[in-house]
């Protein structure tokens, strides 16, 4: 039969014998054969979940990486001036930890994070995060950006799956871990130079869901201890679905194991950064804090690199959904509280105004 559409080439294999009578979809030539399912490439030695019991009754903390990971995604990367509207946004909208930069990258990230510094722009109850790789002069860049900021979160990443160890970094286990070890203590050694600053610490295993995750723990619980973390000054593991390779669930699975097995889990906040290749990372995000994240990282409309990161404007109108307060505020102009008689239009112009707002600080 002759159609518009020629070119594609209609699946016409023989109907599984399988196949119940109300379903008549024939096998395609799609190359399906060159991928290995999730399962093949990472296991969760994770038992009796509790995950799926559980229900999310308080918001976590929202971290925004529009500034950094967003950023980088842009094809007009933002100035200093935009950044600053971008900023100020997000504190007007209450969020209390952001992501302001990636320092060591580039002078344009330097300068942000130092027009922050040095114009006391930034609110007594905020704390920013900047973002560094495991290499020593890049940790010395990074330093040298937050000088004189009140709060600091210092967030070191390193590529930890397998394919990223033998193709990229060509290192073994022992090797890289090796490696983060000596980046954390350098950390640590500049921190102690400034004895009145206010510094945490983070970790990023990056590609953790296709990290083994035995490996994962062994890196997390030593550099928690490396850091001396304590419940009043907790460290900060970030597990990161960097490239999403398998349904929530598997994610949720993974951070149970973790939110389990972490040494000082009073000392440690759990926190996660979806990605959207699959179009799930929505459903990561809310499973991961089932299953024990307290902390997730995404951006307000879910821009960021290949298919974006989470969308953490969703995240939260989910919960306000659900009755819970998302403790971040979508009213613009003093809009008075959502009473029972008024219905989601209100809202969803809020929200509408909201995202004007951050696309006019672009």
């Amino acid at each position: 039969m002759t159609t518009a559409f020629s070119r594609l080439r209609t699946p016409c294999g023989p109907v599984p014998a399988d196949a119940p009578a109300w379903n008549r979809q024939r096998p395609s030539a799609m190359p399906h054969h060159r991928y290995r399912p999730a399962h093949e490439r990472v296991e969760v030695p994770l038992t009796e979940r509790t995950w799926p019991f559980r229900r999310v009754d308080r918001a976590p903390l929202w971290v925004p990486v529009d500034l950094r990971d967003g950023n980088q995604a842009l094809a007009e990367p933002m100035d200093t001036p935009r950044k600053g509207r971008m900023f100020d946004l997000l504190v007007a909208m209450g969020f209390k930890e952001i992501e302001v930069g990636y320092p060591s990258s580039g002078q344009a990230d330097f300068d942000f994070v130092r027009h922050l510094a040095e114009d006391d722009a930034v609110p007594g109850d905020v704390t920013v995060v900047v973002f560094t790789p495991a290499r020593r002069e890049l940790i010395d860049r990074t330093f040298a950006s937050i000088e004189g900021l009140p709060r600091t979160v210092v967030h070191l990443y390193t590529a930890t799956a397998p394919t990223w160890r033998n193709v990229v970094l060509g290192r073994d286990r022992a090797a890289l871990h090796g490696l983060i070890r000596e980046a954390a203590a350098h950390m640590a050694k500049l921190a102690g130079g400034r004895p009145g600053a206010d510094l945490r610490f983070q970790f990023s295993p990056e590609v953790f869901n296709l990290t083994e995750p035995d490996f994962v723990l062994e890196v997390c619980n030593g550099l928690t201890e490396l850091w001396d973390a304590s419940p009043d000054r907790p460290v900060i593991h970030n597990l990161p679905a960097t490239v999403e390779i398998a349904t929530p669930n598997v994610y949720a699975d993974q951070i149970e194991y973790m939110h389990r097995h972490l040494d000082h889990r009073d000392a440690v906040v759990l926190s996660v950064h979806p990605h959207n290749d699959r179009g799930t990372g929505v459903a990561c995000a809310e499973l991961a804090m089932l299953a024990g994240a307290q902390r997730v990282e995404g951006c307000l409309s879910g821009n960021g690199e290949r298919t974006g990161n989470v969308d953490l404007v969703t995240l939260a109108l989910n919960l306000h959904a659900q009755g819970v307060d998302p403790v971040i505020d979508f009213r613009i102009g003093g809009t008075t509280h959502w009473g029972a008689g008024q219905d989601a239009s209100a809202l969803t112009a809020s929200v509408r105004a909201v995202l004007s707002a951050v696309n006019r600080s672009r």
